[in-house]
């Protein structure tokens, strides 16, 4: 099994690849757009459809540029 990936957008949502399942703190479901391959989640805080992102962080002067660090070689 493929695992799945989310790609963290530079300035922007969490985009997640593939089938998945969105759940609040009691385990209820949300409902997850349909007909698309990925779905994008908030991480500005400022979407008025949370946790999916409106696209809010392009107005509100969010930034965020993580980026993942290489992995090291095995040195031994």
């Amino acid at each position: 099994m493929e695992p799945i990936v989310i790609r963290v957008r530079e300035n922007g949502p969490l985009l997640i690849l593939g089938a998945v399942k969105v759940v609040d703190h009691l385990g209820n479901e949300f409902t997850v757009p349909a007909g698309k391959d990925a779905i994008a989640l908030c991480r500005c805080g400022q979407s008025k459809n949370k946790p999916f992102c409106d696209g809010s962080h392009r107005v509100c002067g969010f930034v965020a540029v993580e980026i993942a660090r290489p992995a090291q070689a095995d040195q031994r």
